[in-house]
């Protein structure tokens, strides 16, 4: 059972960003997902359901995903700390495409939607949580701030690679600037 709501979370989200939210129906889920007709809606009984629960998967996904890239970095090494972001980046406007896409067409629903606001925001300070350990790690002074700023810089760099695709996108010089000019 738990694995079938995870189906039809992960079409969801592929459904969210290859096509957007308007295109987030009960029927395109199901058919994304393989599932029959009516799983999604047995799942999630109305719109807000799913898109909580789309929020909630997103959010435990992106961060097995965080935790996969930054596994074993050097708290003595800020450098590598910068690479992992960047690997991170490249994966999230790469094979992980989709579910990038996928969140920020929830940021932006969110503008026009306020109800979409409050699971947003939940997500946000949970990867916001995370984030300040990460550089509380590697010495920050003021985790809370830098990792709030870091995550601001990561997001607008996944923004513009995906709008604005470079072949050679190598965010890692300037995470690392970055990380200097908050660590050092």
């Amino acid at each position: 059972m738990a694995r079938r709501r995870e189906q039809v979370l992960d079409a969801a989200l592929e459904v969210l960003g290859a096509e957007g939210s308007r295109r987030l129906t009960y029927q395109a889920v199901d058919a994304a997902a393989g599932v029959p007709t009516g799983t999604t809606s047995n799942y999630f009984r109305n719109r807000g359901a799913l898109i909580d629960g789309i929020v909630d998967h997103l959010q435990a996904v992106e961060h097995r995903e965080w935790e996969t890239f930054a596994a074993g970095t050097d708290p003595a090494d800020p450098g590598e700390l910068a690479d992992a972001m960047a690997a991170f980046a490249r994966h999230a406007t790469g094979s992980g495409r989709a579910r990038t896409a996928a969140r920020f067409a929830l940021f932006l629903e969110a503008a026009a939607r306020p109800e979409l606001r409050a699971p947003l925001a939940r997500g946000r300070q949970a990867v916001l949580a995370w984030s300040a350990e990460w550089v509380r790690r590697f010495g920050s002074r003021a985790p809370e701030r830098h990792g709030r700023i870091l995550l601001d810089h990561l997001d607008g760099v996944v923004l513009h690679q995906l709008a604005f695709p470079d072949d050679d996108f190598n965010p890692a010089p300037e995470i690392r600037e970055l990380l200097a000019g908050l660590l050092g």
